[in-house]
């Protein structure tokens, strides 16, 4: 793995919502299956030397054993030929019909199975994230009620994460059966919760807790009295939280950190959460977790939609890249940063739970693949610092953009 890795991605999302009756298929919302060859030309050309990338799940995995390889096969072999590294995302939301959703017991082994059958099928690629996004898949599909199982319980939250990271653990030992020198990139929504008002200050603290939970369980990290209590009582077993804390996989892992302007909250009286803009931002709360975990980490996710003016994405990327040098700066070993995704996507502003068609601005492509001003503007900031993040030769000043001047 190269020094320093800049990065986009394809948004591969695809969880079920409408109670199952309907799947969102980012990728052919897109139109990425019909260009994909102009897709990763355009990733090639911007100058990234990774790209965040795998196969729909739901319809690669057909069952037991089951696999169709034929879309893989075409596109890996694609990014092959090009030489662009693929951090493979084996699965981006949701699981195929057959297994359900993620409250099924059976998920982290069957799911292993596919890992394992997808390094034996491409054993040149040694960058994973083996399950997107850990946390902010639980909480949407079983706290929040809005994808797959459509459940909105603690209980129902505690079964999901548990599923999900044992998963995650056991897809990682199945890769590193094939290939040893695997490296796992868990791309994680690093999270803040503000206290709007004095009776909140508990909740917040609570919440602040829960939100290193899947981390917590997939580098085995003990929790807090609280949470773990939490986990007890809502049917985690004292065997599962051991299995847990008896992983020894850190050492293969980097730890992405994706951060948005909805990843902070605002925690009213009353409990309930919404979202507070940025207030701390990215250099305050990835340091929070690397201190916490103190493994290497990767800027995985960010983007901005683009306003009326053209510069607020422009913006944005400037700002998080010098959060990205701030961090650098202050001890932490970060290796890469990601505007993701590569194209404009469709209906993101209601977290996929509604089939408006929406476009929303926030690819360094529009869906036509033309260049947007944030895709100029990362190409250029690529070409400008990559030597110098490859050799480490960086000057600790914050870069500052046209648009910031």
């Amino acid at each position: 793995m190269p020094h320093f890795l800049f990065a986009t991605g394809i948004e591969n999302s695809s969880p079920t919502v409408d109670n199952g009756r309907r799947r969102v298929d980012e990728m052919g919302s897109c139109r990425h299956y019909e260009l994909w060859r102009e897709d990763f030309a355009l990733a090639k050309e911007l100058g990234v030397g990774a790209l965040r990338y795998g196969p729909p799940l739901y319809k690669t995995f057909l069952g037991s054993d089951r696999f169709d390889w034929e879309f893989a096969d075409l596109v890996f072999g694609e990014l092959n030929k090009l030489g662009l590294i693929p951090i493979a995302d084996l699965c981006h939301f949701g699981v195929p019909d057959w297994i359900g959703d993620f409250q099924n017991p059976d998920f982290p082994e069957l799911f292993a199975s596919y890992a394992k059958a997808f390094a034996e099928r491409f054993p040149w690629v040694q960058l994973f994230t083996p399950i997107n996004e850990m946390f902010v898949c639980a909480t949407f599909s079983a706290a929040y009620g809005w994808w797959n199982e459509e459940l909105h319980s603690d209980q129902a939250f505690v079964t999901a994460i548990k599923h999900i990271v044992k998963a995650n653990l056991l897809a990682m030992k199945a890769i590193l059966i094939v290939r040893p020198d695997a490296i796992f990139i868990q791309s994680e929504s690093s999270e803040y919760f503000h206290p709007s008002s004095l009776k909140a200050v508990e909740r917040a603290h609570f919440l602040n807790e829960r939100r290193f939970l899947s981390l917590d369980l997939n580098y085995g990290h003990s929790v807090s009295a609280e949470i773990y209590r939490f986990l007890m009582d809502n049917g985690m077993t004292e065997a599962e939280y051991d299995f847990f804390m008896g992983q020894d996989l850190k050492r293969h892992c980097i730890m992405g950190n994706d951060y948005y302007g909805t990843n902070e909250h605002y925690v009213a009286a009353d409990g309930k959460a919404s979202f507070s803009g940025e207030i701390f931002g990215y250099n305050e709360i990835t340091s929070q977790y690397y201190w916490r975990y103190q493994v290497p980490v990767m800027h995985t996710e960010t983007n901005f939609e683009e306003g009326p003016k053209g510069y607020e994405a422009v913006r944005w990327l400037y700002k998080e890249w010098a959060n990205v040098l701030h961090v650098r700066k202050s001890g932490a070993p970060i290796l890469g940063f990601t505007w993701y995704s590569l194209t404009d996507q469709i209906d993101w502003d209601t977290a996929l739970r509604e089939d408006n068609e929406r476009v929303n601005l926030l690819g360094l492509y529009d869906l036509d693949r033309r260049p947007r001003a944030v895709g100029r503007a990362y190409k250029e900031l690529i070409a400008e610092w990559s030597e110098a993040m490859r050799t480490g030769s960086v000057c600790m000043m914050v870069p500052l953009g046209p648009c910031c001047v």
